[in-house]
C-alpha cells in the first residue's frame, strides 16, 4: 500500500472514530441536563423562565464539544496536513 492510500485510510478511520466517540459524551450530557432541568421546573414552576434560559446556554456549550469533533473530522478528511508531506516526499524523490 502506497503512503497516499495509507494516509487516506487512516484519516477516514480516525474521522469516523472522532465522530463516533465525540458524539456519545455530548449526547449523554444533553440528556442529563434536560432531565435535571425538567425536574427543577417540576419542583419550582415559578422559575421556569430562568431554568429554561440556563438550560439553553448549557446545551449550547455541551453541543460545542460535538461540533469541535465534527470540525476535526472534516479537517482530517478534506484538509489533512499529511497529504502535503506525502506529496513533497514523492516529488522530492
Amino acid at each position: 500500500m502506497d503512503p497516499s492510500s495509507l494516509i487516506g485510510a487512516v484519516s477516514i478511520i480516525t474521522a469516523g472514530l472522532t465522530i463516533a466517540i465525540g458524539s456519545i459524551g455530548p449526547a449523554l450530557g444533553e440528556a442529563r441536563v434536560a432531565a435535571q432541568a425538567l425536574a427543577a421546573i417540576a419542583q419550582q414552576p415559578d422559575e421556569a423562565n430562568t431554568i429554561t434560559r440556563t438550560l439553553f446556554v448549557s446545551l449550547a456549550m455541551i453541543e460545542s464539544t460535538a461540533i469541535y469533533c465534527f470540525v476535526v473530522a472534516m479537517i482530517l478528511i478534506f484538509a489533512n496536513p499529511f497529504w502535503d508531506a506525502v506529496r513533497e516526499q514523492v516529488a522530492g524523490g
